[in-house]
Order: structure tokens, then C-alpha cells, then sequence
């Protein structure tokens, strides 16, 4: 029976030792998505575009909501809206197709020798693709309506990267289950739905009651979302325990999901 290393050491390396089948991969993957519509790639743009109107209009227009501490402009209010959105997309995008990724890649595990552990990679890098462009367009209106942007943007990957450790592990873990458990798919899908709600995405925290921020804060998006807010539109640069905190919690659960993945793939082939 063929072995599967399941060392952190692996996980560093994998993606290294498969790095142009990973490129390929993630290339193809981003251009999969549009091919055959008139405007191909440039729905990767308009999307994020259409997204933010939609959201502004409703709860800044049609429920009249305000974030608590800022201007009360309804563009500022969108471009907090947005930035929090960012970061949920990212999330949710992975997340929720990690269960049926093995099964709709069942050619590979029956078939060819494929090193299965850089699909959940390839989800992630057309998800950070698309996160770069909603970025481009959110600077872009940033630029437009108040100038020119904090310089503590330049620090956004040095607090996303948590993000990503946090959900490469789950999308592992969820490969892995959804092969054997096949509800999975539709369990994440209501409880994604349900976290974009219970994140500080639509509404500041500080708003809340301290018992429901308590409850508020083991959403694992939360700090995330709160520190991609503070650097972009408001400069404030994260506590540094605190995001070292992050990053030790998140590669754990990063590399327990490698591990998990890696010994429960063995019987794959068995059940597909």
C-alpha cells in the first residue's frame, strides 16, 4: 500500500515538489471559470463590482444601517461593508466547494498517481486571485472618494496569511470527510450562510451587547475581518501577541488538516 507522509515537513513541501503542476492547476482552474462568457476574465472584476452595489444599496438605503464610529456617508459605509466581504469570500469560497473536491476529481484518485493534497491549494489560489481583484477594486474606490489609502495596507498579507493556514486546514479536513460522508456538502453550505451573519461583516461588533461579543469573538473570521478593517481604513495596526496567537492556532489546524487528509486517503479509491 502506497505511503503518505503526514510530517509538517511534507506539508511545506508538497506544494514546492508539485509547484507546476500547482501553477497549471490554478491557471486552469481560474480560467475554467469564465471560459465561454462574452467578457471571460473581466467577470472577475465586474462581480466584486455588482456585489458591493448591491450590498451598499440594501442595508445603507433600504435598511439605513450606519457603522458605529464612523462618518455615516453611505460610501464609506460600503467600503467597510466590502472589506469585510473580502475576507468572508475567501473563506467561504474554499470552504464550501472542499467537500465534493475529491469527488469531483475521482479520475484522479482511480486512475493516474496525483498528488490529491494541492487541490485544496488550487481552490485557494484562484480564491486569492479573486481576492486580489476585489482588492484592486476596492482601493480604486477608495482612491476615488477620500485619496490616497493608509500605508498599513501594505501590511493585508501579513494578516491574511492566518486566513489562509486557518482555512487550508478545514478545506483538508472537509476533502477528506466529504468522501466518506457525503451530507457534508450540504451542512457547510447552511453553516457558511449562517456565518456570514454571525461575522462582523454587515455590523461593527462594538455595537453588540459584551455578552454576545464574548460569543461574537469564537467566530475564527471575526479578528480577521476586524484587523483587515482596521489597517485599510484606519491605519491601526494589529496587536502583535495577539496576531503571533493567530498564526501559532491556525498552523496547527493547518497541519492537523494536512495530517487528517494524508491518513485517511488511503481509502479513497475503496469508496469511490
Amino acid at each position: 500500500m502506497q505511503h503518505f507522509p503526514m510530517t509538517p515537513k511534507e506539508m511545506v513541501i508538497s506544494p514546492w515538489r508539485n509547484r507546476y503542476l500547482l501553477k497549471k492547476a490554478i491557471q486552469r482552474e481560474i480560467n475554467g471559470r469564465y471560459r465561454g462568457s462574452i467578457l471571460g476574465i473581466l467577470w472577475s472584476f465586474f462581480t466584486p463590482l455588482l456585489m458591493l452595489s448591491v450590498y451598499t444599496f440594501v442595508f445603507s438605503v433600504v435598511f439605513k444601517a450606519r457603522w458605529s464610529g464612523g462618518s455615516g456617508s453611505k460610501t464609506e459605509f460600503a467600503l467597510i461593508l466590502f472589506s469585510g466581504l473580502m475576507v468572508f469570500n475567501l473563506f467561504a469560497e474554499c470552504v464550501n466547494r472542499a467537500p465534493t473536491m475529491i469527488l469531483g476529481h475521482s479520475d484522479y484518485v482511480k486512475r493516474v498517481i496525483y498528488p490529491l493534497e494541492i487541490l485544496p491549494l488550487v481552490t485557494m489560489g484562484s480564491a486569492i486571485f479573486q481576492t486580489t481583484i476585489s482588492l484592486g477594486v476596492w482601493l480604486l474606490a477608495y482612491v476615488v472618494l477620500f485619496g490616497i489609502p493608509q500605508v498599513t495596507v501594505f501590511l493585508l498579507p501579513l494578516v491574511l496569511m492566518p486566513l489562509v493556514f486557518l482555512t487550508l486546514g478545514i478545506c483538508w479536513w472537509l476533502a477528506a470527510l466529504g468522501v466518506y460522508l457525503r451530507d457534508v456538502s450540504q451542512i457547510i453550505g447552511i453553516i457558511t450562510t449562517a456565518m456570514l451573519f454571525l461575522s462582523p461583516i454587515f455590523y461593527s461588533a462594538s455595537r453588540l451587547p459584551e455578552n454576545y461579543q464574548k460569543i461574537l469573538k469564537l467566530n475564527p473570521l471575526t479578528l480577521i475581518i476586524e484587523h483587515t478593517r482596521g489597517i485599510l481604513l484606519w491605519g491601526r495596526l494589529p496587536d502583535s501577541i495577539t496576531l503571533i496567537i493567530q498564526y501559532i492556532l491556525t498552523i496547527s489546524i493547518c497541519y492537523m488538516g494536512f495530517a487528517w487528509f494524508q491518513k485517511t486517503r488511503k481509502g479513497f479509491a475503496d469508496v469511490l
